[in-house]
């Protein structure tokens, strides 16, 4: 750099005042620690809840095949919105992966998963769970999936997915929508006023 560069380069500074915070965060999440990872880390730190609040079941369950279709609707569900879950139609708003997790650790993942996605009102989530090809016996995560679903009032709908997103490995899951969601559908549409 030339004198003269530089001597321009203070000239064009000359008005700028230094800023009084001069630490800067490089890293900041948007979203805080999902319910699923806070209940990882609570139970890595022997924390755990007096009383279990997740209610699914690792009793016995109805074995499906890996290559088998999971599906399940509500009777309130109207046939087009099931069929836009169905074609993999809507936007996935969260995701989790339960390939290489136990049938327990996979149970509190699904609970709390579903509980975050409430709570940050996520309708249409995406859960892979994996064919179980390899499994012994086979498909073992996806039958308790499958069952697991049912058994939450807050789900009233669920697929396969289509083939981009995981096919019969993963699952389109259709959540209830939130009080909140639910109080701004009536606001906007001034329904029950």
């Amino acid at each position: 750099m030339s004198a003269d560069d530089f001597d321009l380069f203070k000239k064009e500074l000359g008005g700028v005042k230094p800023l009084a915070n001069d630490k800067v965060t490089l890293h900041q999440s948007n979203e805080a620690p999902s319910i699923a990872q806070q209940a990882r880390k609570e139970a890595a730190l022997g924390r755990k809840p007096k009383v279990d609040p997740n209610p699914l079941t690792t009793d016995f369950v109805d074995m499906v095949q890996p290559d088998d279709w999971l599906e399940y609707k509500n009777d309130g569900v109207q046939e087009g919105v099931y069929k836009k879950l169905r074609l993999g139609k809507y936007d996935i708003e969260a995701r989790i992966d339960l390939h290489r997790r136990t049938v327990k650790e996979a149970r509190d993942d699904v609970y709390y998963f579903i509980q975050g996605c409430m709570k940050r009102d996520k309708r249409l989530v995406l859960i892979t769970h994996g064919k179980g090809e390899r499994s012994e016996p086979k498909a073992v995560l996806k039958s308790y999936v499958n069952h697991w679903l049912q058994q939450l009032t807050d789900v009233i709908a669920f697929h396969s997915a289509q083939k981009q997103h995981g096919g019969v490995g993963s699952v389109y899951v259709l959540l209830k929508k939130s009080d909140m969601a639910k109080q701004l559908n009536r606001e906007l549409f001034n329904k029950n006023y």
